[in-house]
């Protein structure tokens, strides 16, 4: 089992990944962030922050940012990305997260929102189709920097193991 975070380099990702790492270490699983990259969209890959205004679409550079952001945000944290056509829909992304998370066995996903208050509907048109599939648990993180939890910390001081990435299909 495992524990996944939907990462797209945002600070409500990136809460989320702290919050699921925390889980993580209470509860001895997994962490697992997965980035959706639309394969050579250079507009997509700069509202995300993942290019510099100018800088042509290279996913060995995307993809080595995003990892680079999850090892920073989550040492212990494993990194998968995938790719998907250019122009991709949040249907279609969304889609394969359902897909990584079924895959990977997630017990829990753990979405970055500020529209927590309204949850499925107007979560965001990714995190609302991911939290639509029932395989899964789903927590919402609304909180750029999430409140401190004593025994969640308290339980990171203790796992060791290291994390895993898949970078094998990085050209």
């Amino acid at each position: 089992m495992v524990l996944l975070v939907p990462f797209d380099g945002s600070e409500l990702a990136a809460a989320a990944l702290t919050r699921a790492t925390q889980f993580g270490y209470a509860f001895d699983e997994d962490t697992l962030a997965v980035s959706v990259i639309p394969d050579g969209n250079v507009e997509y890959a700069r509202e995300r922050g993942w290019l510099d205004a100018g800088e042509a679409f290279d996913r060995e550079t995307v993809v080595s940012r995003l990892h680079e952001r999850v090892a920073d945000r989550s040492p212990s944290a494993d990194f998968q990305y995938e790719v998907v056509d250019r122009y991709a829909t949040p249907g279609t992304i969304a889609n394969r997260l359902r897909k990584v998370a079924r895959r990977e066995e997630a017990s829990m996903v753990f979405v970055g929102s500020e529209n927590a208050g309204h949850i499925v509907t107007t979560l965001s048109s990714v995190g609302s189709r991911v939290a639509a599939d029932g395989a899964y648990d789903v927590v919402v993180v609304r909180h750029r920097q999430p409140r401190e939890i004593p025994a969640l910390s308290a339980a990171g001081e203790h796992r060791t193991s290291e994390p895993r990435v898949d970078l094998s299909d990085v050209d």
